[in-house]
């Protein structure tokens, strides 16, 4: 029924322009300019009126007749099961395997009657939906089909309305943003000051720890292992790997950019770009399986070769891979605001005497310099957010160590550790991974605002 309510909406709407339209190219007869609107604007008015009472009716009426069939269904069982709530769970997940008709065998003589009164509640609902959408469609056309006229301004009504949409939207993403910092934060606090919470380390031994072992023993066969929360060893692994790609990404990326914008014909620059830009979109699982199958052990052998201590998950083989992968993100957005630089600054370089590589390096890089900052706070970002590489390349030891021939983890692998299967949210296992995320999303924003900081103040040098 929900397939074909949107099936008769979205056939309605074209119906709804088209005869709209044709009533305002009526009502003139045939003589467009005398309207106020062209007579597409009162097709589109009268198409938006008629569509969102739909989708109001949809979005309101489909939760509320799922709830009643459920709240029909629950009162079709027997009085015992309806007041224990964890049994009335199980059993309504029961119901609702019979009412889909995915339950094998027979089921009980109560589950059948709250299965098809679970059916037949939702099956009347959904058609008095449909056919209350299609009443509320209906009025709704009528009265905008009657307000056609010369002088009605309607481009004015729907550029408002496009206007609306557009704000919703923009509001939508800006409290999806604030809903998931404000999760975070409120979990983050239980972390750290919920009394209930056992095991719960202080805000100093979080950030200063040198130890993180979030694992305590749940058995008395399993030892006794100490939890520790200490941020310190993951967040080094964190800026050493990062460390790796942006060395490897930065000049390889930027050099490319500006081979690509200042010195390619135009013919290679459409042939070579597109390729490089490819690696962007290689899955990073694709890439873990190289670094951990092909990178790692050519290290490996590298350092043995030279009798160095090289491990089998390493930094190092993780950094060089996600390198690659974030070399598109700094050599085409460089490449973009290289072009975007005025010629005239160059010409004016060239009048003065300076050669190529001095117009380059004096004037354009320093012209395009905020958004090459930009570039690579993008590619810093998306390199500490990485998780799968690391997993695959680096291992999961969250060791305190500089080198990055050692295995070491970062914030993000943990994270997805810690999450991974069910959790219940009243440990502090669980609820580290929240503090994690409010400390990484600092960390980002305080890079975020330091390249700020650089891109306003260059960017004033050449306005």
């Amino acid at each position: 029924m929900t397939t074909l309510y949107f099936v008769i909406m979205v056939a309605l709407v074209p119906v709804a322009f088209w005869a709209a339209r044709r009533r305002a190219f009526a009502v003139v007869e045939g003589r467009p300019g005398v309207l106020h609107s062209l007579p597409t604007y009162h097709g589109l008015l009268v198409a938006v009126i008629v569509f969102i009472p739909m989708l109001v009716v949809f979005a309101l009426g489909t939760p509320a007749v799922g709830r009643l069939a459920e709240a029909r269904a629950v009162a079709a069982l027997p009085s015992d099961v309806a007041a224990d709530l964890l049994r009335r769970s199980a059993v309504m997940r029961e119901v609702a395997n019979v009412a889909s008709g995915n339950h094998a065998g027979d089921p009980a003589p109560g589950i059948r009657a709250a299965a098809d009164s679970l059916v037949a509640t939702r099956d009347a609902g959904h058609l008095a939906v449909l056919v209350l959408g299609l009443a509320v469609a209906a009025a709704a056309f009528a009265f905008a089909y009657r307000r056609i006229a010369p002088a009605f301004r309607a481009r004015n009504h729907f550029e408002r309305f496009v206007r609306v949409v557009l704000m919703a939207c923009a509001a939508i993403a800006i409290l999806t943003t604030i809903g998931i910092v404000f999760s975070v934060v409120f979990e983050t606090y239980r972390f750290f000051f919920d009394p209930a919470l056992k095991g719960r380390p202080t805000v100093s031994e979080f950030l200063f720890g040198t130890e993180w072992n979030p694992q305590a023993a749940m058995r008395a066969d399993q030892g006794d292992i100490r939890t520790a929360f200490g941020f310190v060893p993951l967040l080094t692994g964190t800026l050493l790997i990062t460390a790796i790609a942006i060395a490897v990404a930065g000049p390889l990326g930027l050099f490319s950019a500006i081979y690509l914008a200042e010195y390619a014909s135009p013919r290679l620059r459409a042939s070579v770009k597109p390729i490089l830009e490819i690696l962007a979109g290689i899955p990073t699982v694709v890439l873990g399986f190289f670094a951990a199958l092909t990178v790692a052990p050519l290290i490996r052998g590298w350092g043995e070769s030279f009798g160095l201590d090289v491990s089998s998950e390493s930094a190092l083989a993780a950094g060089l891979v996600m390198g690659m992968m974030i070399i598109p993100f700094i050599s085409s957005l460089s490449d973009d605001v290289i072009n975007a630089v005025p010629q005239s600054l160059r010409d004016g370089a060239y009048a003065l005497g300076s050669t190529k590589s001095e117009t380059i390096r004096r004037v354009v890089l320093p012209a395009a310099l905020p958004g090459i900052v930009s570039a690579f706070m993008l590619a810093v970002s998306r390199a500490v957010g990485e998780t799968m590489i690391v997993v695959m390349a680096a291992g999961l030891a969250a060791k305190l160590t500089f080198n990055p021939l050692d295995a070491v983890t970062t914030i993000t692998v943990q994270i997805k550790t810690i999450l991974v299967g069910d959790q219940e949210f009243d440990s502090a296992k669980t609820l580290a991974a929240f503090a994690l995320g409010f400390v990484l999303f600092f960390v980002t924003l305080m890079l975020n605002v330091i390249a700020l900081q650089i891109v306003r103040r260059y960017r004033e040098q050449y306005d």
